[in-house]
């Protein structure tokens, strides 16, 4: 299955020392040239910034439906944009996103969109991690992560953890 995903998933992970779950749950993950850009910008010192330019199993790939991308970009910032042509040139299996308005377009166009707590929730149930609250937590206080109580509470009860 190819999996396209646009900034924020990799952000998030990276920051909490967590990126290796994306390689583990999907083998390979595409990002367009945007989403490399947007990561690896002069002065970035974030660790994503160093580990996706040496990370094997992440692979950058151009989208190159200039007038989709354009037509998106109405409404999206350049890596969202980018993630969704590409993944709809790719005919992907899941685009991996958090954005609101990206993941309803996404969806609308009929990808298959996880973010970051369908990633913790995954990696879970494939035994990949022991909890997922203390990294849920981890998103709140290192990266700021806005989640609300009631989904928080909510992804923890479908994971057998409580709040």
């Amino acid at each position: 299955m190819i999996v396209v995903s646009n900034t924020s998933p990799i952000f998030y992970l990276s920051t909490i020392g967590q990126l290796d779950l994306l390689g583990q749950l999907y083998n390979e993950i595409v990002i367009p040239k945007a989403v490399f850009n947007e990561i690896t910008h002069v002065g970035n010192t974030d660790a994503s910034a160093k580990a996706v330019p040496t990370t094997a199993w992440i692979k950058i790939q151009t989208a190159t439906d200039q007038e989709f991308i354009s037509t998106l970009r109405t409404e999206l910032d350049a890596g969202e944009a980018e993630a969704i042509a590409l993944a709809v040139e790719l005919n992907a299996g899941r685009v991996l996103m958090d954005e609101r308005l990206g993941r309803a377009i996404a969806m609308r166009l009929g990808l298959e969109v996880t973010g970051v707590l369908g990633i913790l929730t995954a990696a879970k149930r494939n035994d990949l991690i022991s909890e997922v609250k203390p990294l849920l937590d981890a998103l709140v206080e290192q990266v700021g992560f806005w989640i609300d109580r009631q989904l928080y509470t909510e992804v923890l009860q479908v994971v057998g953890e409580s709040a």
